[in-house]
């Protein structure tokens, strides 16, 4: 009777969990198979190539979109890997592919598995400090902009706030899922990786030429020539879209190395950081972007600043006194040359046009609170409002084309958001006891710094993945703060066992 109760009240397994482990021995496993065999191959037959390339995106694509949304560490990866490639993948296809809508696809998933994620755990306590706020207000104000009345087109805004409004709620996504020590190491990792690709290309198109699709897609538009051929010397921008994004993204690797020396690390791992150091900021130069050659310095001002001791004054010293002498130094290397005029700024041409062109429009910003809409200026202006007066407007400065397209009051929104970002990660930099933690957080520090500088003289947060990085760098300050008073709480609720290590980090 008993086993005839346990008999009864055993539960089968669903028809998907037999199919899982029965696998190919289950008839409706072998019977879909075979229908999707058959499905998939009048599909290619039909439509030849483009059919095999829909075929590969259904099976490649829907399990990496499953994998976004379910796995968020997974989707943050492939998010990073799509904002450094994305631009040089769009170089070898045709210009009417929509590649460009692939990031969007991976922002929105990463946003919907957030959500549902949420929704179970109901922990909103990750983002209760100043730089949340002051992104969520920013956030917001750049959705309010959708009904600007001075906009001149609508639908300009739906396209600019793709890479602003959508590449800012990353920040939430990082900071939520930033959740171990290990995590931050793997995306410094990537990072870094991935520069080396860059670098690495930017040395081959200067030293053995451009791949004939770089040809391609440079010489696709008599205006991009123009504008990066100068002075006889071609500028190289290796994987990204242009020579300014190129010169930053090497700028803030090198620094992120430089940083990562001052950590607990082996003399090989240092010598490693300082070779790729050296060769980020070697390739920089084939950039011809002067605006880049500035944000060495002052980040290592800054660095000097936070670290204040012998050996880092010592190298501040050094690094200054080598600057000066190739600021002065007398030369017929181009390259040396176009270094020498960035810091020279009253004797540059384009400098001057660029602070001309700032004081024309000075009036306009003045009269408009809230500026002329997003996109009204740049790509997105010519395309959809091409008679207005912003459209024909250079926005070289990335801080001009905030107070053009957002007014005044956005402009001092932009600026509070990074005064506060620098404000508190410089506070969380002295309060962090864990070294490793302390480390990283001041890596970060260096290079939103330089990102701000660099976002005077040129559009600094447009391009991928320069805006991905720069809410990546953001949400890792806020993330080694909340890890180190997390690892502060277990030290102190297990004080016997773990003194020394609390006098050791004081």
């Amino acid at each position: 009777m008993l086993n005839n109760v346990n008999n009864s009240t055993e539960t089968k397994p669903s028809l998907w969990k037999s199919m899982l482990i029965q696998k190919l021995s289950n008839k409706v496993v072998i019977l879909l198979l075979l229908l999707a065999s058959l499905f998939f191959s009048y599909i290619v037959f039909k439509f030849g190539i483009i059919g095999g390339g829909i075929v590969l995106t259904l099976l490649v694509g829907i399990p990496i979109l499953y994998g976004i949304v379910a796995y968020p560490k997974f989707g943050i990866t492939i998010l990073i890997i799509a904002s450094f490639f994305i631009n040089y993948v769009s170089e070898m296809v045709p210009e009417i592919a929509p590649i460009g809508t692939l990031l969007d696809a991976i922002t929105y998933l990463l946003i919907l598995g957030f959500f549902i994620k949420q929704k179970g755990e109901h922990d909103w306590s990750r983002f209760k400090n100043p730089i949340s706020y002051i992104i969520l207000i920013w956030l917001a104000y750049n959705f309010l902009e959708v009904v600007n009345p001075w906009a001149a087109s609508r639908l300009a805004w739906v396209y600019t706030v793709r890479t602003v409004g959508f590449i800012m709620m990353m920040y939430f996504i990082f900071v939520y899922h930033i959740r171990s020590v290990d995590f931050i190491k793997f995306l410094l990792k990537l990072w870094l990786a991935f520069s080396c690709i860059a670098a690495i290309s930017a040395f081959q198109q200067e030293n053995i030429g451009f791949f004939w699709f770089e040809k391609d897609y440079l010489y696709a538009d008599p205006l991009r020539v123009s504008l990066l051929f100068i002075n006889g010397h071609m500028r190289k921008f290796g994987i990204f879209p242009d020579p300014v994004t190129f010169s930053y993204n090497m700028v803030v690797a090198a620094l992120l190395c430089i940083a990562l020396i001052m950590g607990n690390h082996s003399l090989r791992k240092k010598l490693a950081l300082g070779f790729m150091a050296a060769f980020f900021l070697f390739v920089m130069l084939y950039s011809g972007t002067r605006a880049a050659y500035v944000l060495v310095p002052a980040s290592l001002l800054m660095l000097a600043v936070l670290n204040f001791n012998k050996k880092v004054m010592l190298f501040a010293v050094t690094a200054g006194l080598m600057l000066g002498f190739l600021i002065v130094m007398p030369t017929s290397n181009p390259l040396i040359k176009r270094f020498q005029t960035a810091f020279n700024p009253s004797d540059d041409p384009s400098y001057n046009v660029r602070a001309e062109n700032q004081k024309r429009i000075k009036p306009y910003i003045l009269s408009h609170p809230i500026g002329g809409g997003l996109g009204s200026v740049g790509v997105w202006g010519r395309r959809f409002s091409p008679n207005s007066e912003l459209s024909k407007f250079p926005p070289d400065s990335g801080y001009v084309r905030v107070a053009v397209e957002m007014g005044w009051i956005g402009l001092i929104l932009f600026c509070t958001l990074i005064y506060i970002a620098l404000y508190n990660g410089i506070n969380y930099y002295y309060r962090i006891k864990n070294p490793e933690l302390k480390n990283y957080c001041m890596a970060m520090i260096l290079i939103i710094f330089a990102f701000n500088i660099g976002n005077f003289p040129q559009q600094a947060l447009v391009q991928y993945p320069s805006n991905v990085l720069f809410y990546l760098a953001i949400a890792i300050i806020v993330a080694c703060m909340r890890l180190d008073n997390e690892e502060q709480a277990k030290l102190i609720a297990q004080p016997l066992g773990n003194e020394h290590k609390l006098q050791k980090w004081s």
